[in-house]
């Protein structure tokens, strides 16, 4: 028996029923949402606005969360930012807290931890690194990098490797300060090059008493710290009775030394008279704003002397500054961006007694800072004498250094165009362009692995980019190993939209808009093989295919739905893309592939596999005895002779090895 289909007026009128069930769950979700607004206490807290998916949007502390939250749903905000974003809340969360102060470490905590669309938010950077010297009798002086303890002195923090490298050099010039590894100091029999370069005082082999090199030390500290005038009177000193005493050779020696410190001097230009010791420890911050993107550049001073700078770029700018305080912030764009750094920077570190600004800084902000740190805070925006001159300096670091991130910009999004125009692909906002890229690497066979890197936001985000070990196939079979890749890459996502359609193009987890694979027809066959496979969009696959000769600039576009090849020219902005984003591929695997090929090579898993031997001992074990082979080459004896390695654990050492 056949069923008749349903008339055109039954199915409109079906679907207008399903439209108007829709508007209706909206407006009851709304008015859910107004009605707990309404509830809101008139008390400190945060609150964190959520859409339909659950992703957060934007997080605010408010003095009376009552109050500053029904800001958001009193008025029409029109298609102003407020309003994009007050259109796309589903739900609320907010968060009691007693002050302004914990309300303010709360939300920069959760800003951080979220990542909320409408929020400014600086990348979490790695730790700044610092001048160590180690404890012991001779100590040794290093760059460090981490968490600090009590057994060793640091100096810092400064804003770059460059920095404290320079730093260094610079003590090993005037305090000839070792830098070896105590493993080293402890095994040498004649002094190094660096002692034959002036460059250390040769502890190591008794060249040197144990209260001259702590005097070193000191002067080193003391320099670090500031305290230069007096290190360069105590080498004065010293110069002149090495000379009383006829040890011409010495005095000239540190008459070298005062020459290298004082050019250094020189060209730190500061004029220390002008600065009170609080002074002697400050960060100078800047700000500039334009072009919907903001830099905030962060000179840093220690002991006096400018140790340089670094620039920071958030996330979020135009949104954020539109959404911070609502209609009762009358703050400037500049403003919000540096009070949002400076809470999100030292609210979990140890600031300077002093911030030297381009602009003003909040109070409150500040008493915060104070109340969490423990260090009492100052800011001061119009500086005289030489935080003038820092804070010249710093502001137009950041000037420079914005012009130059927006010209960069400006260049990769012309380049994304291109290639989405050559591409001919329907894309209206270049921003969501998505490109994963394939590669695969091995030696002969030997240690193959795949990369994919990913394109997006006009830039390769490496923080995405996966490394996949291929098995179970001939070796050296590439197409073997795309087809693998593909498919472990591919195969949940396709369950996915089977399931679901395909998410939208702000989805954090998507098929890209164009797979790229490195290689010409039989790897783009082998990728189309996968996806018809797995039923996806056979539109996405493109391949790059070496040109006539292998010549850089010639390669071809090879297409896996039945389009012909594409030629682009040498100078093509598409095509200089491409060949980015496909270098990146291959230098991500043939790292990879190296490291593999160096771990299967050298046995270093083995030590890996064995229980209670951990990074730390690992590396302990291949300092002391030169690497894997050393370390299966020692007794027992030998191995409980390394700090932290018991009997027990050097006899099972030794049974895995062996």
């Amino acid at each position: 028996m056949e069923v008749p289909e349903p008339s055109p007026a039954v199915t409109e009128a079906a679907e207008a029923r399903a439209q108007q069930a829709l508007v209706d769950a909206a407006a009851a979700a709304r008015e859910r949402l107004l009605a707990e607004v309404a509830a809101l206490p008139a008390l400190p807290g945060v609150y964190r606005y959520f859409d339909a998916r659950d992703n957060v949007l934007y997080v605010g502390k408010a003095r009376e969360l009552k109050k500053r939250v029904s800001s958001y749903f009193q008025k029409d905000h029109g298609g102003t930012r407020i309003g994009l974003m007050v259109a796309r809340i589903a739900r609320l969360e907010t968060t009691v807290v007693r002050t302004e102060a914990e309300a303010l470490l709360l939300e920069n905590n959760l800003i951080k931890a979220l990542n909320p669309k409408f929020n400014i938010l600086f990348r979490d950077d790695k730790s700044y690194p610092y001048v160590k010297i180690t404890g012991g009798g001779f100590p040794r002086v290093a760059y460090y990098r981490g968490a600090v303890d009590r057994k060793h002195r640091y100096f810092g923090p400064y804003p770059g490797a460059g920095a404290v490298r320079e730093a260094i050099q610079l003590i090993q010039k005037v305090f000839r300060l070792r830098t070896c590894e105590d493993t080293v100091f402890a095994n040498r029999s004649r002094p190094c090059l660096l002692y034959q370069i002036r460059r250390c005082s040769g502890p190591c082999v008794g060249l040197i008493t144990a209260e001259d090199y702590a005097r070193d030390v000191r002067d080193t500290e003391r320099f670090l710290l500031g305290d230069e005038q007096q290190v360069v009177a105590d080498l004065q000193a010293q110069m002149m009775a090495l000379a009383d005493a006829l040890e011409y050779e010495k005095a000239a020696e540190v008459r070298n030394r005062l020459s290298a410190l004082a050019k250094v001097q020189h060209q730190q230009a500061v004029d220390e008279s002008s600065l009170s010791s609080a002074g002697r420890e400050v960060d100078v911050l800047a700000v500039k704003v334009a072009g919907g993107r903001a830099c905030v550049n962060l000179a840093m001073v220690r002991g006096g002397r400018h140790l340089g700078d670094r620039a920071f770029f958030p996330a979020h700018v135009e949104d954020a500054t539109a959404l911070a305080g609502g209609d009762e912030d009358t703050r400037s764009p500049e403003q919000q961006v540096l009070d949002a750094f400076i809470a999100q920077h030292y609210l979990q570190g140890t600031p300077p007694p002093l911030l030297v600004t381009s602009h003003a800084v909040d109070k409150g902000l500040l008493a915060a800072l104070t109340e969490s740190t423990g260090v009492k805070i100052a800011a001061q925006h119009q500086p005289r004498e030489q935080r003038r001159i820092w804070l010249e300096m710093a502001q137009t670091g950041a000037d420079l250094a914005l012009a130059r991130l927006l010209a960069e910009e400006g260049s990769q999004r012309e380049r994304t165009r291109a290639l989405i125009d050559a591409l001919d692909l329907a894309i209206d906002d270049p921003d969501t362009f998505r490109v994963e890229c394939f590669d695969i690497s091995h030696t002969a066979g030997e240690a193959t692995q795949a990369s994919c890197v990913v394109f997006q936001d006009h830039k390769m985000n490496n923080s995405e980019y996966r490394r996949f070990n291929i098995d179970n196939i001939t070796p050296g079979d590439d197409y073997a190993a795309m087809r693998q890749v593909l498919t472990r890459r591919y195969a949940k996502l396709a369950e996915q939209v089977a399931a679901e359609g395909a998410p939208p193009a702000t989805a954090k987890v998507r098929l890209p808009d164009v797979v790229l694979v490195d290689g010409g027809k039989g790897q783009v066959s082998m990728a189309r093989e996968v996806f018809s496979e797995l039923g996806l969009d056979l539109g996405l696959i493109v391949g790059v295919e070496k040109g006539e000769g292998r010549k850089v600039g010639l390669e071809e576009l090879v297409f896996a739905d039945g389009r012909e090849k594409l030629s682009l020219p040498p100078d093509s902005a598409a095509l200089m893309l491409v060949a980015q984003i496909r270098d990146e591929a291959h230098r991500f695997a043939i790292t990879g592939m190296r490291s593999k090929r160096a771990s299967v090579r050298t046995g270093g898993s083995r030590l890996e596999d064995i229980a209670g031997v951990g990074p730390k001992k690992r590396a302990k074990l291949l300092q002391r005895f030169g690497g894997v082979r050393g370390v299966a080459a020692a007794s027992v004896e030998d191995l409980q002779g390394v700090e932290g390695i018991s009997r027990d654990l050097a006899l099972e050492i030794y049974r895995a090895l062996h």
